[in-house]
């Protein structure tokens, strides 16, 4: 479409189009949101290094993580309640990932379930786990992974308590939205939403509901994960997953050195510096911040992936070269789905492949495997 230019036109359009709940919790952090600004505006205090008259032809921005061959180096992030963007929003977002030739990472809080998503792609998607204290059901999501067919897990560490969104209180979040006047006039105000959520069954979370002894519905639902997450998760949990999935465990949640040290001792295949998108901690550093100790620390012994704040393609740029292998996308991809429905998330993909290959140009690099601090300016 030709007035959609960048990630921000996806997102003014989600904006109109989803509910307010909805497009609140994809936008927003926790408490002040100090943490969830930063990991977007530190981007921008970085400069890039413009190189002239060097040979720019046949560029790629093909390369790999965990030794699969992506199109680019980013992946789209697992985010919760991805299906309340859209009607069948994971399975969408997933086809869409497939077709382009980039990871999906789907979350263990997403209303498609495992299976949904699996009945409607032809190759591997990644899953991302929360730990609960019901460690029986922990033990079976890895299972119903791994019968799947999803090719890694991506396991988040930084959610042993849930913080406190408060744009998410404020609003009464839901899945499925609670139908009082107040959100029965926002909703009907967006019938493209209301389309898609007529159109499919899945209106709540389907990888728990019928998975947990006594969870059969909205109610007992709410009462059993008011109390799931976990604050005795602990390294040595970590080793019990690994060995339960049997296949890459990806590390996510990492913002710091010494955790980073206590990462790669533990076997897992990758971390992800991430800081939870400004949802968890607020007032920790930006991710992009945090990145370039851990790779110095580390990036050697462990594959480094970044995640937080990457708007664009010149973002995924600026981590590569602080020395991420790889990137994820969360909100922009939420924000195309809630925009356009897969076409949105196609859409976002192609923007960010688009302005990171014409930095690459301009910087004079044709390849992502060549970036480094040299590409950056450093006055």
């Amino acid at each position: 479409m030709k007035h959609i230019l960048e990630i921000k036109d996806l997102q003014d359009l989600a904006r109109r189009r989803v509910p307010k709940m909805f497009y609140d919790y994809a936008d927003s952090g926790s408490w002040s949101q100090s943490t969830y600004r930063a990991n977007e505006e530190d981007f921008n205090k970085i400069k890039l290094r413009q190189r002239v008259a060097i040979n720019m032809a046949e560029r790629s921005l093909q390369t790999t993580m965990l030794g699969e061959k992506v199109t680019m180096p980013v992946a789209v992030a697992p985010t919760g309640l991805t299906g309340m963007q859209h009607g069948d929003g994971e399975m969408l977002a997933a086809k869409a990932c497939e077709e382009f030739g980039v990871p999906f990472t789907l979350s263990t809080m997403s209303i498609c379930s495992i299976e949904d998503v699996a009945s409607v792609t032809t190759k591997p998607f990644w899953f991302q786990l929360y730990v609960m204290k019901d460690r029986e059901f922990v033990g079976n999501l890895i299972d119903r992974a791994k019968a799947a067919g999803c090719s890694a897990l991506v396991l988040t560490l930084d959610l042993q308590v849930l913080a406190q969104r408060h744009q998410d209180v404020k609003n009464g979040l839901s899945a499925p939205p609670k139908l009082g006047l107040w959100n029965l006039m926002d909703m009907a105000r967006r019938p493209r939403w209301c389309y898609s959520m007529v159109k499919t069954r899945r209106h709540d979370f389907r990888n728990i509901i019928g998975h947990v002894k006594g969870v059969d519905d909205m109610s007992s639902l709410a009462e059993w994960t008011a109390n799931q997450f976990d604050p005795t998760l602990c390294w040595d949990d970590v080793k019990w997953i690994k060995e339960r999935f049997d296949g890459p465990l990806i590390l996510k949640g990492i913002l710091d050195v010494e955790d980073a040290k206590i990462a790669v001792k533990t076997g897992a295949d990758a971390i992800i510096v991430s800081n939870h998108g400004g949802r968890q901690l607020d007032g920790a550093p930006s991710s992009i911040e945090a990145l370039p100790a851990i790779v110095e620390a580390v990036g050697d012994k462990i594959e480094v992936h970044f995640d937080g704040g990457i708007r664009s393609g010149q973002d995924v740029f600026k981590a590569l070269c602080l020395g991420a292998k790889s990137t994820y996308i969360g909100r922009p991809m939420l924000y195309g789905l809630g925009a356009m429905g897969q076409q949105g998330v196609t859409l976002a993909l192609e923007i960010i492949a688009k302005e990171l290959d014409m930095t690459l140009a301009l910087c004079g690099e044709r390849g992502v495997a060549n970036l480094g601090r040299s590409n950056l300016y450093h006055g």
